[in-house]
């Protein structure tokens, strides 16, 4: 059985930081493309960042420079350090674990909320 579970998020001042982690069970986790991907209120879900299995990192515009994914092959974990956190960034973050074109893995989502 195959789960994806977040933690980490919470309610932050702008400009704060939080780390969000994402343990994995189930998957060969070291072939897997992981990713962050996040749903505000009344909006898609969009992408934030995510890593290839060989370590190529591809972040969304408005998070690069604030935002840095990392991961943890050994822990079967991913990470996503949040800077600079902005009230925009607020929205439900989803952990993602992706192998080739037809398997993909979702968590149930972690809150993150800034308040201004």
């Amino acid at each position: 059985q195959v789960q994806l579970v977040e933690s980490g998020g919470g309610l932050v001042q702008s400009g704060g930081s939080l780390r969000l982690s994402c343990s994995a069970s189930g998957i060969t986790f070291r072939l897997y493309t992981m990713g962050w991907y996040r749903q505000a209120p009344g909006k898609q879900r969009e992408l934030v960042a995510t890593m290839t299995s060989g370590g190529s990192t591809n972040y969304a515009d408005s998070v690069k420079g604030r935002f840095t994914i990392s991961r943890d092959n050994a822990k079967k974990t991913v990470y996503l350090q949040m800077n600079s956190l902005k009230p925009e960034d607020t929205a439900v973050y989803y952990c993602n674990g992706e192998r080739g074109w037809s398997t993909s893995y979702w968590g149930q989502g972690t809150q993150v909320t800034v308040s201004s």
